[in-house]
């Protein structure tokens, strides 16, 4: 998909931060004011926004189009959430139809997408090409001693540990998600590949590249739900500054083959509450202002 008339491709040649952030979830009432309180600290700031603004059409409209009044540029990819299809919601849109609404709604507040070009960031620590992907999962990170995806399926299910997306998130027009998800990796890796690679990127997506960090949840169940095999390499193939990604609620910062990985999720209620946010309600992606060598982590569970 490639909507006509995407944004002009934003640059920035400032001293402004590239920030990041995801997991809003603004449809809870206790969170719409965490995110009332995320601001730039300069006229030049970049938001990357990583998916899960909300459930709503409407309320995530809402929500970007506030950070959008607020900061020099705004990139969202989705993350599942905004694909589901719930009941309450006007815009009963299914599947790739949803994600094709959501993308024209961002066109028309000015904010980047996984179908735009990419924008370039040239701040300090720059440049850089900010690369949104929407690429959902395949199962392949399977539950605990099952060897396919029915398996993986029925432990969860026998664990307790189902994903809403089985019920809420429709492939339409894909036979199922793992379907949706390969064609989405086959798009977005012809895209990586043909991508200048003089000039590295910053790859954001809700889901993880790499299937590593869902080894620190409580439920290995549910990493079924968090990401594909396919993309495991794809930080070493590509010219990867950072990888940000979300929808673990597991913020934090990771290295792996010396590429540094920032999940940058708020969560819900229950968990900010009990952990605060450390690191801010945004987390820095560039300059990096961090003392770890690569090989270390930093961080709470």
């Amino acid at each position: 998909m490639r909507p006509s008339n995407p944004p002009a491709p934003h640059t920035t040649a400032g001293k402004g931060r590239l920030l990041a952030v995801s997991d809003l979830h603004v449809g809870i009432a206790d969170n719409r004011p965490v995110a009332d309180r995320i601001h730039p600290t300069s006229d030049e700031d970049w938001l990357i926004v990583a998916g899960d603004v909300a459930e709503q059409a409407e309320e995530v409209e809402r929500a970007l189009e506030a950070l959008a009044g607020r900061f020099a540029h705004v990139v969202w990819t989705p993350g599942n959430h905004e694909l589901w299809t719930v009941d309450k919601d006007p815009v009963q849109l299914r599947g790739q139809a949803r994600y094709e609404h959501l993308v024209e709604v961002c066109r028309e507040l000015g904010v980047s997408t996984p179908e735009d070009p990419y924008p370039t960031w040239r701040g300090e620590g720059g440049p850089v090409a900010v690369a949104p992907v929407f690429l959902l999962y395949d199962y392949t990170f399977r539950a605990p001693g099952t060897s396919t995806k029915e398996e993986s399926l029925a432990r969860a299910h026998e664990a307790g540990v189902v994903c809403t997306d089985e019920y809420l998130l429709h492939p339409d027009p894909y036979p199922s998600r793992d379907d949706w998800c390969r064609a989405r990796v086959a798009l977005t890796e012809r895209r990586l590949a043909a991508h200048d690679p003089g000039v590295p990127l910053v790859i954001a997506g809700h889901w993880p590249l790499v299937r590593e960090p869902t080894s620190v949840m409580w439920y290995p169940e549910f990493a079924q739900w968090c990401g594909t095999e396919l993309t495991a390499d794809w930080h070493r193939r590509f010219p990867v500054a950072a990888v940000v990604y979300g929808h673990l609620h597991i913020p934090r910062t990771t290295w792996y083959d010396g590429v540094r990985f920032e999940e940058v999720s708020i969560g819900y209620p229950k968990e900010w509450r009990k952990r605060g946010h450390p690191r801010g309600l945004v987390r820095q992606i560039l300059p990096y202002d961090g003392a770890e060598a690569p090989g270390g982590t930093d961080g709470a569970p």
